[in-house]
């Protein structure tokens, strides 16, 4: 075992932050920002994401047939999509579908819209069904770590309407468990601090996920000897996994 100590800034960082109306984004400090799609190079996700959102749509052999519509967000890019929005449709319309700027989940470098190809595509609301090759991203992102952000009958919860062309990068044991528990990202947060949970990955693999609560300007936390992540929660403390061989 080995002792880590944690800073409390790192309670604002990393895959698994919540950001939401309730929860603004507290942290600029992106692990790089990189444009994953060649045909795109003006829309980055934060690098891993990219890697591994890169690799899913080459999985699926997308080709042009998914076309990433909305990446990474400045403040001020959001700020602006909120203004025009709210004057081209309405302030109804706006708080359906577009968050608050500085509570943008794609400030974070962890979102990405996405839309089957078409000549019209919508930036805010694009095309993304629940069928064909769309729908088979949507169950091999999962692998990936890419969830649905926004599902149906979830609105009450995340404060936004169903976004079918919305994913989020949270990690490939954290989105398994959010499918099997039906849990959205605001209810998966306190999901995690219940108890410890283990998440079969196939491959051998498996991922020991467990919550520790930050305890003030440093948190210690014991970590085994081998592979881990530490992801701020953006709340209250910090999701640890640990990554080991299945029994």
């Amino acid at each position: 075992m080995k002792t880590v100590i944690l800073h409390h800034s790192l309670l604002y960082q990393g895959p698994l932050i919540l950001v939401n109306r309730m929860h603004a984004l507290r942290s600029s400090d992106l692990n790089g920002l990189t444009p994953f799609d060649p045909d795109h190079p003006e829309i980055l996700l934060e690098r891993q994401a990219g890697r591994l959102l890169s690799a899913c749509l080459t999985k699926i052999q997308s080709g042009r047939s998914i076309v990433p519509v909305s990446g990474w967000r400045s403040r001020a890019e959001q700020q602006r999509l909120w203004e025009d929005t709210m004057r081209e449709n309405g302030e109804t319309f706006t708080r359906q579908y577009v968050a608050l700027p500085g509570c943008s989940e794609h400030e974070t470098g962890f979102a990405i819209d996405l839309g089957k190809a078409s000549p019209n595509l919508d930036f805010i609301r694009p095309n993304f069904p629940y069928d064909g090759l769309c729908q088979t991203f949507r169950k091999t992102a999962l692998r990936y770590g890419f969830v649905e952000r926004y599902p149906k009958e979830k609105e009450s919860v995340t404060g936004i309407s169903h976004e079918p062309w919305h994913f989020r990068y949270v990690g490939a044991p954290h989105a398994q468990l959010m499918r099997e528990n039906g849990l959205c990202l605001e209810e998966y947060t306190e999901f995690v601090k219940q108890r410890m949970h283990r998440c079969p990955l196939g491959n051998g693999r498996a991922a020991r996920v467990f919550y520790l609560p930050c305890t003030g300007e440093h948190t210690a936390c014991q970590l085994p000897d081998g592979c881990c992540q530490i992801s701020g929660n953006n709340v209250d403390g910090f999701v640890v996994t640990v990554w080991e061989a299945d029994a």
